[in-house]
Formats: C-alpha cells, sequence, structure tokens
C-alpha cells in the first residue's frame, strides 16, 4: 500500500477521488472566529431545546463527542464545550466554494452531501493524469481559496475511495492502487465495509469472521444464505469490487421532516395533535421537490423516552393525514410511552427503474 503514489493506469480502471471536508461546519466556524481553533466545540441545537450535535471539532472528540450526540450528553462528558448554533445556510454558501473547485477538474462530480463528493477523474489531462497529485492540488486549493481542511481517498472504485479518505483524516489522503487491493483487503476490518453494523459485524464475529479475508473465506452461496441479498453484495466488497460509476444526476430516494419536542409527548393524542404540523412541512417539501409521481411509500418514525425508536411504512402513492394517522397508532402501540421526536416521509421510485433498491447493483466482475 501507498499512501503518496499515482494510480496507474489500467484499461477500463476508473480513477476515483473521495473528497471529505474534516468537521465541516465546525471548521467554518473556526475559520470565521479564530478564537474557536484550540477550543472543543460542536455546532448543533440547544440542549435546553434537545438539540443534537450536527458535527465538533477534533478537539471535542477526544471526549467521545460525535454526530447525533445529545447535546445536553456532550456538555456532560465536555464541560467546557462552546455551543455554536447551526447556520446552514453559510454552509451551504461554503459548499458551493468548495464543489466549484472539483469542476475544475472534472465534469464527473456526484455530491453525497454538503461536505463530501466522488469525482472521476479517468479522463483527465491534468497533472498527465495522476488522481493524486489531482488529489493534492483540490485539497491545497480548499485550504487555500476556503480557508478549511478536507480529506481525499484516491483508488479505483467509490468503495475503496471512500475508505481511504478516512484513512489518514484530518487533512490527509490515501492512495489505494489497483496492485494495492488483493493486500489492502485482506486486513481490513469488516466493519468498514458499508451496511455492516454492530448487529451483524456481531453476527460475523460468532462465525470468527473479524477481517475481510475471513470473509473472503466463505462462499457466496453461504454468505446469501446467511445474510440474504446483502450477502451477494459482500462476496464482492471484501474483495474490493466496486463497479458503481460516478452518478452526475443521483437520485433522491426519500424525503422526509421531524420534529424533537423540548417536553415529552406524554399520550397519543398529545401525538396526534403535532401530526397536522409535520404533515403541512412534508407537503411543502414533496411539492419542493416536485415528486409527487414518485411516491411508493410513506413513513412514520417514532422516538420514545430513553430513545427506543420504531419506523413504521406502508405502500402507496396516496399522502393525506390518515394515513399517516394509521402509521402513528401502530408506531404507539408498540411501547406506549412518551415520545420525544415525531418523523414523517415517503419513500421515493428510482427514475430508471422503479423496482431497483439495490444500492451495489447487480453481482460485479473482477477488476
Amino acid at each position: 500500500m501507498r499512501s503518496n503514489s499515482d494510480v496507474a493506469r489500467h484499461d477500463g480502471m476508473r480513477k476515483i477521488i473521495h473528497c471529505d471536508c474534516d468537521s465541516f461546519y465546525a471548521s467554518v466556524e473556526m475559520r470565521d472566529d479564530p478564537s474557536l481553533r484550540e477550543l472543543p466545540i460542536a455546532v448543533g441545537g440547544s440542549a435546553s431545546r434537545r438539540g443534537v450535535i450536527a458535527t465538533c471539532n477534533y478537539a471535542a472528540r477526544k471526549y467521545g463527542l460525535h454526530s447525533a450526540m445529545p447535546m445536553a450528553q456532550a456538555l456532560r462528558l465536555c464541560p467546557d464545550l462552546v455551543v455554536v448554533p447551526t447556520n446552514m445556510e453559510k454552509y451551504r454558501v461554503e459548499s458551493r466554494r468548495v464543489q466549484s473547485i472539483f469542476y475544475d477538474y472534472t465534469d464527473l462530480v456526484e455530491p453525497l452531501s454538503l461536505d463530501e463528493a466522488f469525482l472521476d477523474v479517468s479522463q483527465s489531462s491534468r497533472h498527465q493524469g495522476s488522481a493524486t497529485r489531482i488529489a493534492t492540488e483540490i485539497r491545497d486549493r480548499v485550504r487555500d481559496e476556503v480557508g478549511i481542511t478536507i480529506s481525499a481517498g484516491i483508488a479505483p472504485n467509490k468503495f475503496l475511495a471512500k475508505i481511504a479518505s478516512d484513512w489518514d483524516k484530518p487533512d490527509g489522503q490515501f492512495t489505494i492502487t489497483p496492485s494495492d487491493i488483493d493486500a489492502f483487503m485482506v486486513d481490513l476490518p469488516v466493519e468498514k465495509i458499508f451496511g455492516v453494523g454492530s448487529v451483524t459485524a456481531k453476527k460475523m464475529s460468532d462465525m470468527s469472521i473479524r477481517t475481510c479475508g475471513d470473509l473472503q473465506g466463505i462462499s457466496a452461496t453461504e454468505l446469501a444464505k446467511r445474510f440474504g441479498k446483502f450477502g451477494t453484495r459482500l462476496h464482492q466488497l471484501c474483495r474490493g469490487r466496486d463497479e458503481r460509476p460516478v452518478s452526475i444526476n443521483r437520485t433522491r430516494k426519500s424525503i422526509s421532516t421531524e420534529r424533537t419536542f423540548a417536553d415529552d409527548l406524554p399520550t397519543m393524542a398529545a401525538c396526534q395533535s403535532q401530526l397536522n404540523i409535520l404533515f403541512e412541512d412534508l407537503q411543502r417539501r414533496i411539492a419542493k421537490a416536485n415528486c409527487q409521481h414518485r411516491i411508493k411509500g410513506r413513513t412514520l418514525k417514532l422516538r420514545f423516552q430513553g430513545f427506543d425508536t420504531t419506523t413504521v411504512a406502508s405502500t402507496g402513492q396516496e399522502v393525506n393525514q390518515q394515513t399517516y394517522l394509521g402509521l402513528l397508532t401502530t408506531a404507539w402501540e408498540r411501547q406506549q410511552k412518551p415520545v420525544r421526536l415525531i418523523g414523517l416521509g415517503v419513500q421515493l421510485r428510482e427514475l430508471d427503474n422503479p423496482d431497483q433498491t439495490d444500492l451495489f447493483g447487480a453481482e460485479q466482475p473482477n477488476l
């Protein structure tokens, strides 16, 4: 493995860069207020309003803080934490500045969020086609022109590029060449595979599977038997195979809205009283996205006292309050205790293939 080498040219082999801004919201705030640079800071909602961390800087992470952690808990872990209110409009402006730099190198840019994106530079002539040098220049420009740092991963596919971008954070980059893949994958922990959470990792551990090398010893048939459709993807990903192209027209798969309440809603009736406001906001979001014709299902999420969360869904295109009232009743009856959060959403069909739900697509050939 080489962290400072070029991705070699191979016939048909892509050169993918995954760029990921370091603690994006927090970095923007520290840039605008240098007095915050040496302090632990978290961007997010107020603890008194049951806010959560949107992101925090690395000084705060030393205390065990992380995104989505309740701000009240964060302040208990780090009493000196500086809480900065979220300013989404400012972050959107800075995101556009970062992405404009990406487009100087390729038109094949797939934004994943405000702070990260995939770039396919396979056909770029910049730096004699060196993806590693292109990534270095991008990082230098983001630092100089935007005033924040960004990490990058360079690899022959999206799966490996995303892993690589996290390898030398913050403010670093890592390259996985085609010839590195086999050796790199052998010792890679299975938790690094997208979709392998704590439950799946525990199941794998019970099978004495802890690394991708261990996973490679299991047949595709056995993996499918143990893990269903995900088993087929595991068989490919544990070998570092991923044929997904960088998509410049990403299709939105869902729209949702949610609200965390300052005081728990104690009864079903109290939850019902909040449904109208949430439903109106969901309708506005659907209209803004102009996706009414793509709705294929409705979802409702409840987070109860104690942070237990349940989600219910129903198929169908019609969106009305009566449907969500039915989902709310089903969700409430699962625990029947005070509710701290309600979320409403819709699931959307793919534009090209209404039935396509597989994130990684069909089984992929060897790279």
